[in-house]
């Protein structure tokens, strides 16, 4: 119960880290208007959707374990600068994951916490570096509306844009069946989650853990 609850609050803080990004990046690309929307501040109720920020997030959390980052930030892309603003600003959010993920780990690597699978920091930390992780990977993806297709949109004519992005509804409901009901699929996605989590130094069976103990109720 001690994990649920630690890991909740802090997947909450890294989503609005995530929406942070993006928002920072967006005012000095040119987008000023998101000082005056508030999103320049981590505060959780700025970026709350109650379906993208709390509803699918806990959903994947419970079901699959994967991170997804639910806030709702509106960037204005007329007021950037520059497609490669646009880029940037896209590739922000998934970039503070990566950071929070280095910061998350370095605990483990520097031997600060007792690294036994009883050790509940220890279990909880390595199982947010795995969130932050499989956030990371889900968000790159170039697949309409994530941020790896938001990225490699602005180089996409307005009407291939706008064609791909009205069905990005059925482009993740596709992506999602594939993750859960397509053997092949998923198990190439956790492979490159689990190795990138043992590249940043943390253990994955701490992860794994982690991900049972989140589960309490089982």
């Amino acid at each position: 119960m001690i994990c649920f609850i630690t890991v909740t609050i802090f997947w909450v803080f890294s989503v609005c880290l995530h929406e942070f990004g993006h928002a920072l990046v967006a005012y000095y690309g040119g987008d000023t208007s998101v000082e005056e929307k508030g999103y320049l501040t981590l505060n959780p109720l700025r970026y709350t959707h109650p379906i993208y920020s709390l509803l699918l997030p806990i959903v994947f959390l419970l079901l699959g374990g994967i991170g997804l980052p639910g806030g709702a930030v509106y960037i204005n892309d007329h007021l950037l600068r520059s497609r490669r603003w646009r880029m940037a600003v896209s590739l922000a959010g998934p970039l503070m994951n990566v950071g929070l993920a280095i910061v998350l780990v370095m605990p483990l690597r520097l031997g600060w916490v007792d690294q036994s699978p009883d050790s509940v920091a220890a279990v909880s930390l390595a199982f947010l570096v795995l969130l932050q992780v499989s956030a990371t990977l889900l968000c790159l993806l170039p697949i309409p509306p994530l941020d790896g297709f938001q990225a490699i949109a602005p180089w996409l004519s307005d009407s291939l844009r706008s064609k791909l992005m009205a069905q990005s509804g059925i482009f993740l409901l596709g992506l999602f069946v594939a993750l859960w009901y397509i053997p092949a699929v998923g198990r190439a996605f956790w492979e490159v989650a689990w190795k990138a989590v043992s590249l940043l130094g943390a253990d994955p069976q701490l992860a794994a853990a982690g991900w049972r103990e989140f589960q309490f109720w089982n």
